[in-house]
């Protein structure tokens, strides 16, 4: 796990979308994807939910951007 994917899930639980996220963050969308499933495979758990009206994220994600922010 890398520094900067913590601050990709917390961008995310944030912004709620992975455009708004990549932007706020300065990548590219497909970069913010890759990073995050990365993670999820490194973790064994997935951290969101894709749905038609965004992201969201699960519990295990919540608990994750909690822990990062601190």
């Amino acid at each position: 796990m890398q520094f900067q994917q913590m601050r990709h899930v917390v961008a995310l639980v944030e912004k709620r979308s992975l455009a708004s996220a990549a932007k706020a963050l300065g990548i590219s969308q497909p970069a913010l994807s890759k990073s995050l499933r990365r993670l999820e495979t490194d973790l064994g758990v997935k951290l969101f939910e894709r749905t038609a009206r965004g992201v969201l994220a699960t519990e295990f994600g919540r608990e994750f951007a909690r822990h990062a922010r601190a």
